[in-house]
C-alpha cells in the first residue's frame, strides 16, 4: 500500500486513505486491507500536533504508508515545520499508534521533508477547524 503526494489530485487526507487501499499490491485479501486501512486512518487520527489542534492525518502529514504481507507497517511522515519543537518525539507517537492497532506485527516511522508541507495538504476538515477558509 502507498500513498504518495505525487498522485494527489484530493485532499492529502482523502488521498492518503484512497491510496492505502490498492487492489492486487498485496497477497492480504482485499477485506483485511480495507480493515486495516479504516484502523491505520484512526490511530493516525489520535496523534496531534501539540501546537495545532488538528490531527495529523487531517493535517496532511502521513506522506506514505506501506503495509507488507507480514502486516508490518513503515510511515512516511513530515512535520509543518523543520524545526518543529516535537520533531524528535512524534513518529515515535506515531508508531506507537500504529503498533496498537489490531493485526499490525511492527511499525517504523520515517521523517521526510521532501516535498516540504504546506496548507494546502490539509483536508477540508482541518480548515474548518482552524478558520482557514
Amino acid at each position: 500500500m502507498d500513498m504518495t503526494p505525487e498522485n494527489a489530485p484530493q485532499t492529502q487526507a482523502d488521498e492518503a486513505t484512497d491510496a492505502l487501499v490498492q487492489e492486487g499490491a498485496s497477497a492480504l485479501p482485499q477485506e483485511e486491507l480495507d480493515r486495516l486501512t479504516d484502523a491505520l486512518v484512526a490511530a493516525f487520527k489520535t496523534v496531534f500536533d501539540p501546537e495545532i489542534p488538528v490531527d495529523i492525518y487531517e493535517l496532511g502529514l502521513i506522506y506514505k504508508v506501506d503495509v507488507s504481507d507480514d502486516r508490518d507497517v513503515v510511515v512516511e511522515m513530515t512535520l509543518t515545520a523543520p524545526g518543529c519543537p516535537v520533531a524528535g518525539e512524534m513518529p515515535g507517537w506515531v508508531q506507537n499508534a500504529v503498533e496498537v492497532v489490531p493485526g499490525v506485527r511492527s511499525c517504523h516511522v520515517n521523517l521526510v521533508f521532501e516535498p516540504a508541507w504546506d496548507q494546502t495538504r490539509m483536508s477540508d476538515e482541518a480548515r474548518l477547524q482552524l478558520n482557514m477558509f
